[in-house]
């Protein structure tokens, strides 16, 4: 894994976590704003908004560069539409950048043929 596709890697890991809060904060500001008269939706709704427009684009650029299967890349883009799917994103990400790495030193060692 060259050092471009660990970052696009990276990045949209450090996005996930970040936008699944704001979809549950989002969400908890929706029941406030019908239950009370607490109306933090539109601020919510721009924070979050932005968040998904950043894990979307990260998305896209570590589909790009990884080339991801296409069940791969719907799985990543259907756990950022869910409420808590961001964190099972970040760990799986977490995952799959230790193994890259562990290949990585595996074939500079000259152990594994992968």
């Amino acid at each position: 894994m060259d050092i471009k596709t660990a970052s696009s890697l990276h990045r949209l890991r450090l996005v996930s976590a970040p936008e699944a809060v704001s979809f549950l904060l989002l969400l908890v500001c929706a029941v406030l704003k019908r239950t009370t008269e607490f109306n933090a939706v539109p601020v919510m709704g721009y924070v979050h908004g932005a968040l998904f427009i950043l894990y979307v684009l990260f998305w896209l650029d570590a589909w790009n560069r990884t080339q991801w299967d296409l069940k791969r890349a719907a799985l990543y883009f259907v756990l950022s539409v869910l409420p808590f799917g961001g964190f099972v994103a970040e760990r799986r990400l977490k995952r799959e950048a230790e193994d890259a790495v562990i290949a990585s030193r595996a074939r500079r060692v000259g152990k594994v043929d992968a």
